[in-house]
Formats: structure tokens, sequence, C-alpha cells
């Protein structure tokens, strides 16, 4: 009877160790997968992720009238407010009774700050093609223009209190992304200030 209870307790010490071994087994293995560097292409693939789940393309994109609405502007994606596009009309009442006005497409738009434009993100030298990633992070962190510490501050619409605390690697993915897209020459025209809004 104490073999048999000891056969028993043995068995179920193993059975304890084994299930313990592998857990922490398979534990290691997805510890190293999780801590593996993203190739090159896979930081692009999570950079285009995170720039359309931030919604960029709303303010940055051109767009067009489509079936369902509002349809970014393919060859213009995040090319920004089109410089040949003549600069829509101001409606002083609107703004005295507090309400903010947004272009058609989203990527103009009025407000007490007067008229800001969205700029032009794609990998272009009129874009984001000549910086550097630190500008990228202080433009995105620091609400500066171009990047530049001592430039003016980015002007309302443009969301970048949301990006202060966002993690750099997250950060370093949408830059990438953002450096690989096809570039477009678009130079975006200067804000307009408040006393000189039409």
């Amino acid at each position: 009877m104490n073999s048999l209870r000891n056969f028993a307790l043995a068995l179920s010490l193993f059975s304890i160790v084994m299930v313990v071994s592998c857990t922490q087994s398979t534990d290691h293995t997805q510890d190293t997968a999780a801590t593996a560097p993203l190739s090159d292409s896979a930081i692009i693939k999570r950079g285009e992720y995170l720039v359309g789940i931030l919604g960029c393309q709303d303010c940055h994109s051109p767009k067009k009238m489509g079936p369902q609405g509002p349809e970014v502007i393919a060859e213009l994606h995040l090319s920004g407010y089109p410089a040949d596009r003549p600069i829509g009309k101001n409606v002083p009442d609107a703004l005295k009774n507090g309400w903010m006005l947004f272009g058609g497409d989203g990527t103009s738009s009025i407000g007490p700050w007067g008229m800001s434009f969205a700029a032009n993100l794609t990998s272009d030298p009129t874009g984001i093609g000549t910086w550097s990633y630190e500008q990228f992070k202080i433009a995105l962190t620091q609400g500066k223009s171009k990047g530049i510490a001592t430039a003016r501050p980015l002007l309302p619409p443009m969301p970048w209190p949301n990006y202060i605390n966002m993690a750099d690697e997250d950060m370093k993915a949408v830059f990438a992304y953002l450096k690989s897209t096809k570039p477009v020459s678009n130079v975006v025209p200067a804000p307009i200030a408040p006393d000189k809004l039409q």
C-alpha cells in the first residue's frame, strides 16, 4: 500500500514539474518573441496602422466627394491643403457666435486663431522629407511648427497635446511610415492671422 502511495505521490510531483517546466519554456519563448526587434518593413507597417487609427488623413489628406461622402484622393494622400486651391471665404458671423469652420475636405479651418492649413506630411522636401526624427518629435510633443523649438506654435485643430505621451517606438514607427510615403510636392499656404481674415 505504501509503495502504491509513494508511486502516486511521485507521479503527481513529476506531473507538476512537467507542467511548470512547459509553462516556463512557453513563457520564455513568448518573451523572446515580444522583445525581438522589428524589421524596417514591420516598423513602417506599424506606422501605417497608427497613422490610420490616429485619423491623420482626416485633416492632412485632400478629398473628393464619392458615393459614401468625402473620399481621400489617393495620389494626394497626406499632402495637406492643396496649394493651388483658392482659399475659402470667412464667415465672420459664425465666428462671432462661437463657431469654428472647416473647409469642405477638412484640410483648412478657421477659428479664433485665424485660418490654418493642414501640413504636407509626405516624404517630399515640401513635406517632412528633410526632417529629422528629433524635429518630428518636437512638432508632436511640443507643438512647434516644422519641429523647430523656437518656431511658432502649431495651430488648431492639430491635436498635438494628444501625442505628448506617445511611446517612442510608436512615434518612430509613424515617422518611418511618413518618410516612406510617395512624395507629393505641395507648399501649403502660411496661416492667416485673425485680423487678416477676409
